[in-house]
């Protein structure tokens, strides 16, 4: 039988700190994200204030010392950590020194004016800018109806993703006396509101429409046409010598024809979106000055914090327990949101630092000079874990005058050579865009033939590893390359 007894038991147990969970949700926002969410603290906490607040705080508290701001860092500072309990009076220079920040490359408040300022005409979905149209238009009732039942198939990019038979199943079951034919002209009505081309069941289709709308004196209409109703598929393999055979064009009128259908929109309803663009603000600046490479943290990306004096002095000198006590709790939440951008800027830079470190020919020289590295690499280097490089290097840029990268960018598989070293894949993928772009155009090289060339280089790679490294870089194959001798 049984019996309860006691046993004592000694393990370790990792916890997760609120202050640690912070923490890491903050070193994983992007720079957008960040700001978002430094405004909602801001907003929150009475503690806390920004840079541009100085002037009003200076005359609500001229006998007051003036602190420094602690999170407009540049460069590394210590790495120290505060104890839990701050005492309540205590300053924030006492635990953690704080650096002197660089001027920015360029200005936020620019970069803010101008998003604030982007025009909203072109907000509306397809469909609602199409409604529009249809509402000016002097349409039967019924017509109306087949409008919007057919409005409702289109999909983003402009293209009827109902068949016309399916459409015409569906409303005869509220509308006997509905026809096929009446669907059809309502159909061809829709094609030719704004954005031609919307409702198009194929890609030649549309084309067909947006060549019909063009006036019969322009240029290589006929020509365009022409190609576009028998010889599509042809224009898209580029197999013009077959076309020159068929139709007895000139290699110049082929070409003038090409140009036109090239000109059209394969994808209509791409003009009207209701998507606002995502903008990339960069993390870090990495230039070179005087032979040196150094990084330098973006640090206008984002409002500047500060601890509010006036608020805090009021915790030393409240009477009363139960505001004591919220003021106390705002000032910890306050120091500690500080501490934690301040350790996000500090890992920030030195994961920038290290990457800077095993990619400077990257920066000298260019992609085909980018060497190996894995997260791990990283990891071992900054004594951190692997977890903390992913969620650094996650939705984090880098700008630099070869353009701005995503850190994640500069961490590729490799390949070995034969004389017994490495290559990076994202120096391979650069080499084959070199080679393409190198090609004789009337005779583009082969998966085969890019193996080939590599080969006699040292590097050694399957065929069908140059196809997915060509596809990644969306560069067709070689019989769609190929060009008019």
């Amino acid at each position: 039988m049984l019996k309860p007894s006691l046993q004592v038991r000694l393990g370790q147990q990792l916890t997760m700190t609120p202050q640690l969970q912070q923490a890491i949700r903050l070193l994983q926002l992007s720079s957008l994200e960040l700001k978002a969410e430094i405004q909602e603290a801001f907003e929150t906490n009475p503690m806390l204030e920004t840079e541009e607040d100085k002037a009003s705080e200076t005359l609500l508290s001229e006998n007051q010392p003036q602190k420094e701001d602690v999170s407009d860092v540049a460069e590394l500072g210590t790495n120290e950590y505060l104890p839990d309990e701050l005492p309540t009076d205590s300053q924030w220079d006492d635990y953690y020194e704080p650096i002197q920040s660089t001027p920015s490359a360029q200005k936020t408040e620019d970069y803010s004016a101008y998003l604030e300022n982007q025009s909203t005409d072109n907000q509306d979905s397809l469909q609602e800018h199409l409604i529009w149209q249809l509402e000016l238009s002097s349409l039967t009732e019924l017509d109306h109806v087949i409008a919007i039942t057919l409005i409702d198939a289109i999909d983003e990019s402009g293209y009827l993703q109902e068949s016309v038979e399916n459409i015409y199943e569906n409303l005869r079951k509220d509308y006997e006396e509905i026809e096929l034919d009446e669907i059809e002209a309502v159909l061809k009505f829709i094609q030719r509101l704004d954005p031609i081309g919307s409702g198009s069941r194929s890609l030649q289709e549309c084309l067909e429409i947006q060549l019909q709308q063009m006036r019969n004196e322009t240029p290589a209409i006929s020509n365009a046409r022409l190609l576009v109703e028998n010889f599509l598929d042809k224009v898209a393999t580029k197999n013009y010598k077959q076309i020159i055979k068929i139709t007895n064009f000139t290699l110049e009128e082929v070409e003038d024809a090409v140009k036109l259908i090239q000109s059209l929109n394969p994808r209509p309803g791409d003009l009207i979106s209701n998507q606002k663009p995502e903008y990339i603000v960069p993390d870090v600046y990495v230039s070179k000055h005087e032979g040196n490479w150094h990084v330098r943290l973006n640090t206008d990306s984002a409002p500047k914090l500060r601890i509010n004096d006036v608020y805090s002095s009021l915790v030393k000198n409240s009477s009363e327990s139960n505001d004591a006590e919220y003021l106390k709790n705002q000032l910890q939440e306050a120091r500690w949101f500080i501490k934690s951008l301040q350790n996000r800027n500090e890992t920030l830079m030195r994961v920038a630092n290290s990457i800077l470190r095993h990619q400077r020919a990257f920066f000298e020289y260019g992609e085909t000079a980018m060497r190996p590295l894995v997260l791990r690499n990283i990891a071992e280097e900054l004594d951190l874990h692997e977890s903390t490089i992913s969620r650094v290097t996650t939705k984090k840029y880098l700008d630099c005058a070869r353009g701005v990268f995503e850190f994640k960018y500069f961490f590729s598989s490799h390949v070995n050579t034969n004389d017994g070293g490495i290559c990076s894949a994202t120096a391979i993928q650069a080499m084959i865009k070199k080679l393409i772009k190198e090609e004789i155009q009337a005779k583009p090289l082969s998966d085969n033939k890019i193996a080939t060339l590599l080969e006699k280089n040292g590097i050694t790679i399957a065929r069908r590893t140059i196809a997915k490294y060509r596809e990644s870089l969306g560069i067709p194959p070689s019989n769609e390359r190929r060009k008019i001798i």
